[in-house]
Formats: structure tokens, C-alpha cells, sequence
């Protein structure tokens, strides 16, 4: 059980597992998630759905802290100690008509799920990608397979359009009828995509990574406001209604412990040595 069957690198520090649970394949649903406990003095970590594939299912991980950079150290193999799940809402699979999908960063790998559910009710998927460079745009062969359009950004111009994801959004926008838009990304990319979709009226679903603990609305770290309300991230999302999002508030608790966790990392790195290639 949660045994690492196959892991790729994708891009420099993101790295594709896949991880033996049946309860996790039979159960899961696009949109949503598990969290991940490495071993018994581990942090919990939450992390999307990619995918399944027979008895494993499929888990993007970039190493941004001391706990992802360490799940990314492990190796085909081993164990990982706990998966609990799948958690949180499914996305609303329905056919809409003409759906822009929009990912940035590993929000790419949570995309995958929703866009193959939303082909398979019928609906023409008009996708945007973006990445800082050619190098971090993931999954490209996958969804040229899924997507009636795809447009690829980067924010040097070393592949696509050199910009930012709402520069391809405002393409689509002027030419097609875009009927519904889910984007999953780093947090202010989805600010920034709720916007664009706010500005051409076009309802949008988003995807939060707030700080969660327990995963089960018991401990409330994962608060964030939606429409004026207090909702939690783990049981009444991940995905909410991205112009109802207080994305100000949510920017400034996901900075509360920034400090704590470069701390954190700094003294992981002095433990393992330099993790630059990753």
C-alpha cells in the first residue's frame, strides 16, 4: 500500500509519482485530493489528484518547502507512510459547450483529470498553459491530445506567446464564445484569471491551496472567504467561484509563515546537502 510505482522529473524541482492505493482509484473523482504523510514525523501535505492508471493514481509535486522537497527525494520503491482521501468536492463535470481550461505551474497536472471528464461529456476545451520558461510548461503531449485549441505561454518567450496566461485568456476571449473557464495555478495567477473572466462576464472555477492541516474542516487553517462568508478549503472546495474569492485575504495568510518555513528548508538543506538539481 502507497507504494511509489513510477516516478518522473517533468520540469527542474516537479516530479510525477505514482502511488499505489486502491481505495484512492476506486473513489477519487476530478478536482480532488489527498494528503500525503512521508513518515510519522512528516508534515502533512495536501496534494491534487493527476490522474489513475490500474491500482495507482497519479500525483504532481513541485519542491517548494522542506516537506515537498523532501516527498521529492523519495525514491521508486518506497512507502509512503499515510495517503488519506480522496477528499474535498469534485468538480461540476457537466457539458457546458465551449470550455477554456487555464494551468500554470503544477495547477497543470490538476487540470488533467477535469479537462479529460469535460471531453468526455462532449464539451470543445480551449486550453491555455503557461510557465516561466519552455522547461516548466508540463503534461504539453497530454493535453495536445485532449484540446480542440491549445495556447502555450511563457513568460520569456522561449515557447508560445511570450506573456502571461490571461494574454492567451484575452485571445480566446476575442474570438470565441466561452461559455465557462476553470484555472488552477499559483495563487495570484488565479486572482488575475478571475479578473479577465469577471471582465468578459464568463462565469470561472478555481482551484485554492490554502494552508490545510487535517483535510476533514476540523482544524479551520484552510479558511478562506468566499462571497463574504467563512468557507474551508478542504470540505467546501478546493474549487469555489473564482470572482467570490477574498484573494487579497487569502494572499496574506498564505505569506503568515514564511519565514518559519525558509527556516524550515534551510536547515533540511544543511542536513542533505545542496538540492539545486532536483
Amino acid at each position: 500500500m502507497n507504494v511509489i510505482r513510477r516516478k518522473r522529473r517533468l520540469a527542474p524541482g516537479v516530479y510525477d509519482f505514482l502511488i499505489e492505493n486502491k481505495h484512492i482509484v476506486k473513489y477519487a473523482q476530478p478536482g480532488q485530493f489527498v494528503v500525503i504523510r512521508l513518515h510519522e514525523k512528516a508534515e502533512r501535505i495536501p496534494i491534487t489528484i493527476a490522474g489513475k492508471e490500474e491500482d495507482c493514481f497519479r500525483a504532481v509535486v513541485r519542491a517548494v518547502g522542506k516537506s515537498t522537497y523532501e516527498l521529492c527525494l523519495a525514491e521508486e520503491g518506497s512507502s509512503i507512510m499515510d495517503v488519506a482521501g480522496p477528499l474535498g468536492r469534485p468538480s461540476e463535470i457537466d457539458f457546458y459547450g465551449n470550455v477554456m481550461l487555464v494551468g500554470g505551474g503544477v495547477g497543470i497536472a490538476t487540470l488533467l483529470p477535469i479537462a479529460e471528464a469535460l471531453k468526455a461529456k462532449g464539451n470543445k476545451l480551449y486550453v491555455v498553459l503557461g510557465g516561466r520558461s519552455k522547461e516548466y510548461v508540463i503534461m504539453l503531449e497530454e493535453f495536445s491530445k485532449l484540446a480542440d485549441e491549445l495556447i502555450i505561454t511563457t513568460d520569456d518567450g522561449s515557447f508560445g506567446i511570450k506573456g502571461v496566461v490571461t494574454d492567451g485568456m484575452q485571445l480566446l476571449f476575442e474570438r470565441e464564445k466561452i461559455d465557462i473557464v476553470w484555472a488552477v495555478g499559483p495563487t495570484i495567477m488565479m486572482k488575475f484569471c478571475s479578473m479577465k473572466a469577471k471582465e468578459h462576464g464568463v462565469k470561472i472555477w478555481v482551484s485554492l491551496n490554502p494552508i490545510m492541516v487535517d483535510g476533514t474542516g476540523m482544524c479551520g487553517a484552510c479558511r478562506v472567504s468566499v462571497d463574504g462568508k467563512i468557507r474551508f478549503a478542504c470540505v467546501d472546495g478546493p474549487e469555489f467561484e473564482g470572482d467570490r474569492v477574498d484573494w487579497d485575504e487569502l494572499l496574506k495568510r498564505l505569506a503568515q509563515y514564511r519565514k518559519e518555513e525558509e527556516e524550515s528548508l534551510k536547515l533540511f538543506i544543511q542536513e542533505v546537502g545542496d538540492l539545486s538539481w532536483l
